[in-house]
């Protein structure tokens, strides 16, 4: 099962523990986490469902090549980071 991990400036903001969930792909990996803390859906993906502009997910220290579909796959050791921009001046 794929461990999702989220940055601590998220989990400032909302609950965002790490998580082993089961899914072949980061659609179903953040889906599982989605269903266990809901309120993180919105912080993560805009209302189409893809990936908002300013989060990036990566799989194993690479870019999520599908940011609108999620299809990439993973597998059970992979590790799935979603980090949210930091802006400022």
């Amino acid at each position: 099962m794929p461990t999702v991990a989220f940055t601590t400036v998220l989990q400032r903001f909302l609950p965002a523990p790490d998580m082993r969930v089961a899914g072949a792909t980061v659609r179903e990996a953040l889906d599982a986490v989605f269903a266990a803390h809901p309120a993180l859906r919105g912080y993560v993906l805009d209302d189409q469902g893809a990936v908002r502009r300013h989060v990036i997910v990566y799989v194993n220290g690479v870019p999520a090549r599908d940011r609108t579909r999620l299809t990439d796959r993973v597998g059970p050791a992979d590790e799935i980071y979603v980090f949210q921009a930091l802006t400022g001046g």
